[in-house]
């Protein structure tokens, strides 16, 4: 019985992916930090409630994925082993029923609603601390759940963009201060266009299984030869835009912290050009290295305010 236990906190454990929770975490510890390093304030208690609500959101995003593609992800686990792609193969594997995927997506996100209602209305954190937090919460959710299935309608890589970028961000420094430092609006943008670029390549070894489920992602509309272009503009957005951010206001030290993450992202460029992400053992550490490029960049702003 014990062991059986174990074996199911495990398998809930895989679908919820872990790891992955962290390029939403760190732009929020980033927010939260600003609202310190700039104004002063920082209560405790916010921050505890916005992470578990921010994680909870993410919690309800990847289940509710993890439910709703399970057909190209039956596809996937035949066709490739990457991590970073098919889901975490906890369902097709029959590790875990279809319905824990279903029901805790639904617990989570009506738990994250109560979080932000204490929020506003208990901790008094400011009257749009509701509306940040649906902005985040009704994309993540509704990313792939039916029938509005953002994935499926070119746009949901786009809006993971603004939600693991700017919104996490503005979110935390928000409910610290009731305002929005005007910084945000600029500092955000390698981090959007890097988490897009996350998303997007784990795209790539999904493709087959993606149009054979008839899920009409981004990639599957445009192809693989344009989604490469894509993808290569973005990650020399990304590196740009965070070598630019100093015109702004943000300390020149971001240049220096951020060198290793876009030394990462060049490198990625240079392999794409040369066609290695078509290896799929090279496009699993490309994809890796990928979402290094995204929590780089996080870190590297949260010590250039250091």
């Amino acid at each position: 019985m014990k062991n059986r236990f174990i074996q199911n906190l495990r398998a809930w454990i895989a679908l919820s992916r872990p790891p992955f929770h962290a390029v939403g975490i760190l732009p929020f510890f980033l927010g939260t930090f600003l609202a310190y390093r700039l104004e002063g304030a920082f209560h405790p208690e916010v921050l505890a409630l916005g992470v578990s609500g921010v994680m909870l959101i993410m919690l309800s995003a990847y289940h509710s994925g993890e439910y709703f593609d399970q057909k190209e992800n039956a596809i996937s686990s035949r066709l490739h082993s990457n991590p970073f792609a098919g889901g975490s193969r906890m369902i097709p594997e029959g590790k875990i029923p279809a319905r824990v995927a279903f029901w805790t997506s639904m617990a989570a996100i009506l738990l994250a609603l109560l979080i932000g209602i204490v929020l506003q209305f208990v901790c008094r954190t400011g009257p749009y601390t509701l509306f940040l937090g649906l902005l985040g919460a009704l994309p993540g959710f509704f990313y792939s759940t039916e029938p509005v299935r953002l994935v499926k309608r070119g746009l949901g890589e786009v809006l993971i963009g603004f939600c693991y970028g700017w919104l996490p961000v503005a979110s935390a420094y928000y409910i610290q201060t009731a305002s929005i430092a005007p910084v945000i609006h600029w500092l955000w943008l390698p981090i959007g266009f890097s988490i897009f670029n996350v998303i997007f390549l784990n795209e790539f070894p999904d493709y087959e299984a993606d149009a054979a489920a008839g899920k009409k992602n981004l990639l599957v509309r445009i192809g693989k030869s344009k989604g490469k272009v894509v993808y290569i503009l973005c990650n020399l957005l990304t590196c740009l835009t965070m070598l630019w951010l100093p015109c702004f206001g943000v300390p020149f030290q971001v240049v220096y912290f951020c060198l290793p993450a876009v030394a990462i992202a060049l490198l990625i460029v240079v392999e794409m050009l040369k066609n290695r992400h078509e290896d799929p053992r090279c496009l699993q550490i490309l994809c890796g290295l990928n979402v290094a490029v995204n929590i780089g960049m996080s870190l590297a702003l949260i010590l250039a305010y250091g």
